[in-house]
C-alpha cells in the first residue's frame, strides 16, 4: 500500500445514508473518512448544514450518534476556504460544497462525494459514493 492521500467533501446526503445504514456504500465511505483512509474536507457552513439536517425530526438519529460522527469528522478533517465560483447550481445550499471542492481541487486528489450527482456540474472529481470506493480501492492497489 502506498501513502497516497485522498480528500473528499462529503455531501450531507452521504452522512444521512451512512447513519441510516453503516453497511451501505455511503456508510463505508464515511467509515473510510473517520478512520483516516479518506480525509474529510470541511468548512463551517458545511458543518452547520450537517448539524441542521442530521437533527431533523424526520430522521431517527440519536443525538450522541450525531455528535460522535461530527466530532470524528472534525478530528480527521481539514478546513478549506471556498473558492469563488461563477456557476449556478439547482440548489443554493449545494454551492458551499461545490465551492470548497473547487478550492480543494488545487490538490488533484480531492473529490466531492454525493448521492445527488445531478445537482452538480459533470466533472470527473464529482463522484458517487460507489465511485469514491472504487477510487480508494484503486489507490490501495497502486
Amino acid at each position: 500500500m502506498n501513502n497516497f492521500k485522498l480528500f473528499a467533501v462529503l455531501d450531507t446526503n452521504v452522512l444521512v445514508s451512512a447513519l441510516l445504514n453503516w453497511t451501505s456504500v455511503p456508510g463505508v465511505v464515511v467509515k473510510e473518512a473517520i478512520s483516516g483512509n479518506l480525509t474529510p474536507v470541511l468548512h463551517e457552513k458545511i458543518l452547520e448544514e450537517y448539524e441542521e439536517v442530521l437533527r431533523r425530526k424526520k430522521f431517527p438519529f440519536l443525538e450522541e450518534d450525531i455528535q460522535a460522527l461530527l466530532k470524528r469528522l472534525k478530528e480527521r478533517g481539514v478546513f478549506w476556504v471556498p473558492a469563488w465560483i461563477d456557476e449556478e447550481l439547482p440548489d443554493d445550499k449545494d454551492i458551499i460544497f461545490y465551492a470548497v471542492t473547487m478550492e480543494a481541487r488545487k490538490d488533484e486528489n480531492s473529490y466531492l462525494v454525493t448521492g445527488n450527482i445531478r445537482h452538480f456540474p459533470v466533472r470527473p472529481y464529482i463522484v458517487t459514493p460507489r465511485e469514491m470506493l472504487s477510487i480508494l480501492e484503486r489507490e490501495r492497489n497502486v
